[in-house]
């Protein structure tokens, strides 16, 4: 009776601590961008319009709704707001696509980077859900850094950062998320998305793809 009554104090005190502990962000550095490239940036994060997913077949259409009733499955317990759940995964799946991203790859950064929380500060001051520092507001936004915690604003941010960060890595993904948290060359965020991404892929997708590309190897 003892040892269960330890091992309720103890959950609980865990579950307090994961709730106060700063979310597992990197440092962004700030880049000396080109006046073209900043331009593309600013582009891609000015369009306010909200997500539209359009589909060109029906068979794509039904892909998507298999995608968001599994991954909606997979979130309840970090999600359990049905509606914000949905909104949720439909902006990421919207945001990542026009960045050219796999939304499962971007759902496993937002794991690795802020656990799902859409209020999260690092202890270096990267906000929201995809942890976007606050410098980028002036650099290809209008300034205003409280609107990195809406949903959509952190989630284009954070994806057309990240397209970015591969287009100056020449399509490196292990490079990129190095760059994205501020740890290029090193392995341990770049590994613990792959992780991540992994578990957010549907059944057919694991194992495909770009893992060669995440290897330890290709760093330059």
């Amino acid at each position: 009776m003892k040892r269960q009554r330890r091992l309720v104090r103890w959950g609980a005190a865990a579950v307090l601590l994961a709730a106060t502990l700063p979310a597992l962000a990197g440092n962004q550095k700030e880049e000396a961008l080109a006046d073209s490239v900043r331009l593309a940036l600013a582009n891609a994060i000015r369009d306010a319009a909200p997500p539209q997913p359009s589909f060109r077949t029906e068979a794509e259409r039904q892909r998507y709704q298999q995608w968001l009733e599994q991954m909606s499955a997979r979130l309840q317990r970090r999600l359990p707001d049905h509606q914000t759940r949905t909104e949720f995964l439909a902006t990421v799946w919207y945001e990542a696509r026009r960045a050219g991203l796999d939304p499962a790859m971007v759902l496993g950064l937002i794991q690795v980077e802020s656990a799902y929380r859409k209020y999260a500060v690092s202890m270096v001051g990267a906000r929201g859900y995809m942890q976007v520092m606050p410098f980028w507001t002036s650099v290809i936004g209008d300034h205003n850094r409280s609107a990195l915690f809406n949903m959509q604003t952190n989630l284009r941010y954070g994806c057309a950062i990240l397209r970015m960060y591969l287009d100056m890595e020449a399509g490196n993904l292990f490079l990129a998320l190095g760059r994205y948290n501020g740890s290029r060359g090193k392995s341990d965020y770049p590994n613990a998305v792959l992780a991540a991404w992994n578990h957010w892929k549907l059944p057919a997708e694991i194992g495909n793809a770009i893992a060669p590309r995440m290897a330890v190897g290709n760093a330059r």
